[in-house]
Parts: C-alpha cells; structure tokens; sequence
C-alpha cells in the first residue's frame, strides 16, 4: 500500500511504498464484523499471507482508562473521543504501521470511521472529525456491512443476553426506553456511516444474510488485491495460479 494519509503526514514515514496491505471491515455492532474478520485472516493465512489484526480498545497506552471511563459513565463525549484517537494513534505508529512495513496484511475490526460517525452523533462537528484523523493511513479497501437495526438487536441478545448502554445510545437520552434508544441511535449512526461511506469510498456488504454469504461477497472484494502477490518467497497464491491455468488453457 502506499503510505498516504487523509491529511497530517505522519513522522518519519516516507511517501513511498509500505510492503503490505490495510484491508478494514466496518459495520455496527452485530453486523458480523469480528466474525469476518475471522474467516478472512483464515482464508488469507491459508493461502500464505502474514495477517495481523487490530480494533479499536486494544492499545498498551490508554485501552484501560477506556474501558473504566465506559463503566463510569463519566467523562463527556470529546474527552472520549480523544482517547479514542490516542487509541488509534498508538496502534497505529506501534502496531499498524510495522505490519504493513514488514509486509503483512493488517485487517482492522473498524477503523477510524465509526469513531468518527460516533462522535458527530454525539456533537462533534464532521470537519472537527475530519481533521482529528487526517494522520490516519488511507486503507486498500473498506468494507462495510450493513445490517438493519432489527437484526442488530436479535444478534445482540442472542450473544450478550441484552442491549449495550453506549451501543444503544443510551448517554445521549434519547429515551429512557433502553429498546426505543438502540433504534434511535442506530437511526442515526446509520445516516452518518452513509455520509462517511460516501465520504471515504466504503464497499458496501448485505449482511442480513448468512455469515458464509458474507463471506463470499467479502472475499470477491479482497481476492484482486492479491491477484499478482507473490508470497512464500516467490509462490503465488491459488487464486493467482487459477486464473493464469484458465488464461492459458
């Protein structure tokens, strides 16, 4: 991929060529995401990619404090939005970038786009977004599953036995209704993933279907990427071999 940013360049990162690839798979809660993710390092491992993945809560650096802050309910919407960002920015400058530098396939259990959707839902201005995440690297592709709000919450009390406080908007008193909050606040996460999606080029997936047809529209999505990647020191993957078989034949 190519070590291009939405804006800020980052320090000490050239505008040259990172030898591997940012894939990033979007969608609400329930849409299926760590599930995809799943089968699609397993099918990339499979046919010899190195694959690292990320998400978002998972950084040394402040994924802790995130954590309490959600269970105190405490601090207000731009403070968790920056640590957010901190968040992201130190997996991005000590895991995200090293990977693509060393050539592996980073695939990211969202990316900066919810956290910029969340936070104009909760206040902030899109050109404040906008500007919070111009360091972040541009992906090699987007994805993002959709799901209607009825089945978020079929799959969300089918896995967790009940609705999330911050999934289901409930700090924005919406309603006092835990079930009238998550359709509302989805309602309007929805219009802003639509104006991000837009904004920053998504691949829109139908996932109100099976996980395995998921799959499959994921991985004709994924596959041209790797179409002429050598890997395991010069083998090509199977796809790759097919295709060159089917153009020779």
């Amino acid at each position: 991929m190519t070590a291009r940013t939405y804006g800020t360049r980052l320090p000490g990162l050239a505008e040259g060529s990172l030898g591997g690839k940012l894939i990033v798979i979007e969608g609400a809660d329930g849409s299926g995401r760590t599930t995809e993710v799943g089968l699609l390092r397993e099918w990339l491992e499979v046919e010899g990619h190195a694959v690292v993945d990320t998400g978002l809560r998972r950084s040394t650096l402040v994924a802790e404090e995130i954590d309490h802050a959600k269970q105190g309910h405490t601090l207000g919407a731009t403070t968790m939005a920056l640590l957010y960002a901190v968040d992201f920015a130190d997996q991005l400058e000590n895991k995200i970038v090293p990977a693509l530098a060393a050539g592996s396939t980073v695939l990211a259990d969202r990316y900066i786009y919810t956290l910029m959707a969340r936070a104009v839902v909760r206040g902030a201005s899109r050109e404040w977004a906008r500007r919070l995440y111009g360091f972040a690297l541009r992906p090699d592709l987007v994805i993002f599953l959709e799901a209607r709000p009825e089945i978020l919450l079929h799959r969300a009390i089918a896995k967790y036995g009940s609705l999330d406080y911050w999934e289901s908007g409930m700090d924005l008193s919406l309603s006092r209704d835990l079930f009238e909050s998550f359709f509302a606040y989805q309602d309007r996460l929805s219009k802003e993933f639509a104006w991000v999606g837009a904004e920053y080029g998504f691949h829109v997936v139908d996932a109100n279907r099976r996980p395995e047809q998921v799959h499959e529209d994921v991985r004709a999505l994924v596959a041209p990427l790797y179409a002429a990647v050598p890997v395991g020191g010069g083998r090509r993957t199977r796809l790759s071999r097919a295709r060159t078989r089917a153009a020779s034949g």
